[in-house]
């Protein structure tokens, strides 16, 4: 069960549209996620709702979700997530980070557990900060760049010709988070291990 859903991402009006705030902008696109106060809590953006999630007599029972963007850059974004786990009580395993990801194209999603950081600082600062990777990670695919500089890629901007690709991924992205809260994201990883929203 998630309990926790950390979108990372950088601050500021200049990394607003870097490939590297992949993660902000599902939180900033979510139609949810808009209508709830966010506030100045655990080293960065917090907020939490209630969530209706399957199963139950009734069929659905209601469950409090918690959200966070830190603010602490990419680097150190573990410890804003931490800190909020760790107030709450919250296992790892309840943890879902939202993030961009160079192995998958633009345009592709993918809902997994644990696994590699592949060169994620966000991700590593993850691992430092639980001492594990056993997370679930919703990942919104940003590609590789054609001249192999990932430092300057991940901090570009999506550009307009991207545009298309992009929104069709966000949608895509929340609708797994979506279901993933309701449903569980066990039952969705197999169907979401590599998901193409958008056709080129």
């Amino acid at each position: 069960m998630i309990e926790l859903v950390a979108f990372f991402g950088n601050p500021g009006v200049k990394c607003a549209l870097n490939r590297h705030n992949a993660g902000w902008l599902l939180a900033e696109k979510s139609s949810r996620l808009r209508s709830i106060t966010w506030q100045k809590k655990f080293k960065g953006l917090y907020a939490e709702c209630d969530v209706e999630a399957s199963g139950g007599a009734a069929g659905g029972v209601s469950k409090k979700v918690r959200f966070l963007k830190p603010e602490t850059f990419m680097n150190l974004s573990g410890d804003a997530v931490s800190s909020a786990a760790f107030f709450f009580k919250l296992p790892v395993e309840s943890v879902m980070v939202v993030h961009d990801e160079l192995d998958l194209a633009l345009g592709e999603v993918s809902l997994k557990f644990s696994g590699g950081l592949n060169g994620h600082n966000g991700l590593r600062s993850m691992r430092a900060a639980f001492n594990s990777v056993d997370f679930w990670r919703l990942r919104i695919g940003i590609g590789r760049p054609a001249d192999g500089d990932v430092y300057k890629w991940v901090l570009s901007d999506f550009t307009a010709d991207e545009t298309p690709a992009l929104d069709a991924a966000l949608i895509a992205a929340e609708d797994a988070l979506t279901r993933a809260l309701a449903e569980g994201p066990e039952k969705l990883s197999p169907e979401w291990r590599r998901k193409k929203a958008y056709a080129s």
